[in-house]
């Protein structure tokens, strides 16, 4: 496997195969990418100029069904950071037990620099670079980080128009008017939060003296800190990537959410904080809902919290993640904990083909079975080999994965 974050990502097969052995015919599939794509995007920018981008789109593998995964629009985006979201969508997919496999899809770019006409032409013109590597019985894309349900808009009508077909299950992530589901935006903080809900007994916490700090402030932190807020937890931190509040006896989360500029939400005792700061900050349960990699090596023993919920993909590098399992820190998988947002997209797409769509109360039935269903089903497995939750999660997808390779036949049956 190139690339170092793809290789990081990897390592963390290494217990869940210790525990878990796999015939050599599934760990040759699950080796590398099934296919990765690199494009360029040349977009017309508004004073005339003509500005290439770099696209990317990668399938992990379908062995579970179409490859499923976000677009984001960010300065870092490569193809090694691409090849890695995808890899771990293949295993996200199977702990939920969602019939996809693990895509993932990305342009480097810095979306603040662009206007909202020149948004759309790139919006556009990736699809019109791979369009004929999605679809819905292949690869559906969805919203990730920078992008959402306007840019999702701008690419399934540009994929119609290259189809000539009206096809919405190719996108999920969509607005309502465009064969979008009720309850997506929030379903990846909402899937947390059930997440979180289903482990207070195990983490031996309660909400109402539970400190929750939230590295992160966009779309996923924001309905997660809500609800841990409706809830009764006390939120007393939040940020973005300028810096965050802390307040120790709780934020007021619906004042921060309604305010123009969130931070001119904060009450008396709240005081500014660095994102390094917030991740060491007094809490018992520790969200980073940001990019990966931010708690590592060199900062893992400032964590105070002794639950992480990793909101974002890989938040925790292996290195930190095997000091805090040490320490008996808790750390809720990425592949489990925000998992909410490709079930609902799998919810959608569900719709999209039937060409009948749910209530937003049944979406959200729907998605708190499934997610206090698989963290059900990941606490047996690491209460039936003592090992961690994210040894355990890997493991659950890893029976799955293999089921469907020894479905189509391994050396063993064709040796017989």
């Amino acid at each position: 496997m190139a690339g170092d974050l793809l290789a990081a990502a990897a390592r963390q097969l290494e217990e869940p195969l210790r525990l878990f052995p796999l015939p050599a015919d599934t760990i040759e599939i699950l080796k590398a990418p099934e296919s990765a794509h690199g494009f360029s995007i040349p977009v017309r920018m508004d004073d005339g100029s003509l500005r290439v981008f770099q696209g990317y789109r990668v399938k992990y593998n379908r062995l579970l069904g179409p490859a499923k995964g976000g677009i984001r629009f960010h300065p870092k985006v490569s193809l090694d950071e691409v090849s890695s979201l995808a890899f771990w969508m293949t295993f996200k997919c199977a702990v939920v037990d969602v019939p996809y496999g693990g895509g993932k899809g990305g342009v480097a770019v810095d979306t603040k620099q662009l206007s909202r006409l020149e948004l759309e032409r790139l919006s556009r013109g990736y699809i019109n670079a791979c369009a004929h590597l999605i679809g819905p019985d292949n690869d559906i894309p969805a919203p990730d980080m920078y992008t959402n349900e306007t840019v999702m808009g701008w690419m399934i009508d540009q994929y119609n128009i290259i189809t000539r077909i009206q096809q919405p299950a190719a996108i999920t992530g969509k607005p309502l008017a465009l064969g979008g589901t009720r309850g997506r935006t929030e379903a990846t903080g909402r899937g947390g939060f059930h997440v979180l809900e289903a482990l207070l007994e195990r983490v031996q916490l309660k909400r109402e003296s539970t400190r929750v700090a939230v590295q992160g402030f966009g779309n996923v932190a924001r309905y997660f800190a809500a609800l841990c807020h409706e809830a009764g937890y006390r939120v007393v931190a939040v940020s973005d990537s300028r810096g965050g509040l802390y307040r120790p006896d709780g934020l007021d989360i619906p004042a921060l959410l309604q305010a123009e500029d969130w931070r001119s939400g904060a009450g008396e005792g709240s005081r500014e904080v660095s994102n390094a700061e917030l991740l060491a900050c007094d809490a018992d349960v520790l969200a980073p809902a940001a990019m990966e990699g931010q708690i590592h090596a060199g900062n893992a023993a400032s964590i105070q919290a002794r639950t992480v919920v990793e909101l974002a993909n890989g938040p925790v590098t292996p290195e930190a993640d095997a000091f805090l399992a040490g320490r008996g820190t808790t750390v809720v998988p990425d592949i489990l904990a925000n998992a909410g947002g490709v079930t609902v997209s799998y919810f959608e797409w569900v719709q999209n083909r039937q060409g009948f769509y749910w209530p937003l109360e049944l979406v959200r039935q729907r998605l708190e079975e499934i997610m206090m269903r698989s963290t059900r089903e990941v606490v047996r497995r690491a209460d039936k080999y003592a090992c961690t939750l994210r040894t355990a999660a890997y493991v659950a997808a890893l029976e799955r994965l293999n089921a469907a390779v020894e479905a189509r036949g391994t050396q063993t049956f064709f040796r017989r």
